[in-house]
């Protein structure tokens, strides 16, 4: 496969986000890494539990993702939650930022993975949060899917 065919490589998947919280909406931001932080991520070692998005100094950060250190760096490898800087483009970051600040949104990371071309990006959902009783009538509605879909398989 040329790097223009090959699928996209999924790193890191953040699942609790969306039981967590409604995703209005999608988009795709680069991250600036260490060499190590690379290769740790290229093994397919990463985690994005409890970690976000936002400002700091005017630009926009992920926080708390977890990277692991790469064995082979020694004393060159990279701290494991250090906050990492996302690239996006100026009106994208001032849209999202003053979202933020406006309707008290959350940017949750959704996945982290290395496109086509073999750079490293990251998935933002701009979230509402979910009460629970909101988690409930989610599960009800996949539960119901499912079994919509079980009953239908059967009456073929």
């Amino acid at each position: 496969m040329t790097a223009q065919t090959a699928p996209r490589r999924l790193v890191a998947q953040n699942r609790r986000a969306r039981h967590d919280y409604f995703i209005d909406e999608t988009m795709e931001a680069g991250v600036v890494l260490t060499g190590t932080e690379v290769k740790a991520l290229r093994e397919g070692r990463a985690s994005l539990q409890d970690s976000f998005a936002g400002e700091e100094r005017g630009e926009l950060f992920l926080f708390n993702a977890y990277i692991p250190e790469y064995r082979q760096a020694n004393r060159f490898n990279h701290e494991t939650r250090r906050p990492r800087k996302l690239l996006v483009h100026r009106r994208e970051r001032d849209r999202l930022l003053g979202a933020v600040r406006r309707q008290g949104v959350t940017l949750v990371p959704i996945s982290l993975y290395f496109n086509r071309r073999g750079i490293a990006k990251v998935d933002l959902g701009i979230a509402r949060g979910k009460k629970q009783y909101d988690k409930r009538e989610t599960e009800k509605a996949r539960d119901w899917a499912r079994e919509k879909q079980r009953l239908l398989r059967e009456n073929r």
